[in-house]
């Protein structure tokens, strides 16, 4: 792959630390791959399911942190999600040059907090990562997500190719390509998107957000776009799905910019299901889910439920 084929490269991640005792055999559990390989494994991360809990929680409150506090905690708490000595990637959505106001990427507040969420639940670590559309160096910085996650003790890795490995992806459109190895190489991963318009998909939530894992062209993928969604979360499934909708872009997505096409439902949604967790969250962009051609394929695919209500849905105030 030549340099120009990937994204907003901008500095080289910090090498993978060096672990022993028991965590470390926990971490020789899952193989660190070169770059000459072809992994051919999903990157499936999900947790057993169970009855005990609902599949999708929403908690409002004014307060973002609080929000997401009450929602995790309603669909289980982090200890569900996160084992002592695990290794963590976290997948914000930073694809753009933009400040948190203007809802283009991840709260960083949401961002820090899950960072902290998941070293107190025992992570020996936890990576913060996105394949921006913008220059890296400055959607992390501009976005605040860099300095939130590395307050609470994250590593921030803005991709280099050095970063990326080759992925069967198994799809029906994507089969081999760059993906990043932060996504390959742990052992929960936890996706946090934030709600916004897309003028190409119709929104971009979760399932939309798996674009940042991969470098090459992406553009092309555009051409059939939905196809290549779910191509991406069938490759990629996460640990846990947390949904940022303390801001969401209703117009002029994925990238936006101007204050007034921001709307605050001050919610944040946390689900084991990401199909429905979409569903659900498209709400907020008063758009039928019906309409959106990912979330029927999705579904048809055997990857969740666009009925949410029926998958256990449970909202908190």
């Amino acid at each position: 792959m030549k340099r120009r084929d990937f994204l907003g490269r901008t500095s080289k991640a910090v090498a993978l630390a060096a672990v022993t005792g028991g965590a470390g055999l926990l971490f020789h559990n899952r193989p660190v791959y070169t770059h000459a390989d072809i992994v051919s494994k999903q990157a499936d991360f999900q947790i057993e399911s169970t009855g005990d809990w609902p599949q999708v929680v929403l908690a409002n409150n004014e307060d973002a942190v609080a929000a997401l506090r009450m929602s995790l905690d309603g669909i289980g708490g982090i200890g569900r999600f996160v084992k002592k000595g695990e290794r963590v990637t976290i997948k914000p959505n930073v694809g753009w040059d933009r400040t948190p106001e203007q809802a283009a990427n991840t709260n960083p507040l949401l961002v820090g907090e899950m960072v902290s969420q998941c070293f107190a639940a025992g992570a020996a670590r936890v990576v913060v990562t996105d394949v921006t559309c913008n220059e890296a160096r400055r959607c992390f910085a501009r976005s605040g997500i860099r300095e939130a996650a590395e307050a609470a003790g994250g590593e921030v890795v803005l991709p280099t190719e050095d970063d990326f490995v080759n992925a069967d992806l198994g799809g029906e459109l994507l089969t081999e390509w760059p993906t990043l190895r932060p996504i390959i190489e742990c052992d929960r991963l936890i996706n946090m998107p934030i709600v916004k318009q897309h003028s190409l998909s119709g929104c971009t939530i979760g399932m939309k957000n798996f674009y940042g894992i991969i470098g090459g062209r992406r553009h092309r993928l555009h051409q059939q776009i939905d196809q290549s969604i779910v191509d991406l979360a069938r490759f990629c499934k996460p640990t846990l799905v947390v949904i940022d909708a303390s801001r969401v872009l209703l117009r002029n997505g994925p990238q936006g910019g101007s204050l007034s096409d921001v709307a605050t439902p001050n919610a944040v949604i946390c689900a084991t299901d990401q199909v429905a967790a979409d569903t659900r969250a498209v709400e907020f962009l008063n758009m039928p889910a019906g309409r959106i051609g990912h979330f029927k394929l999705a579904e048809k695919s055997g990857l969740g439920t666009m009925d949410y209500r029926a998958a256990g849905y449970k909202e908190l105030v």
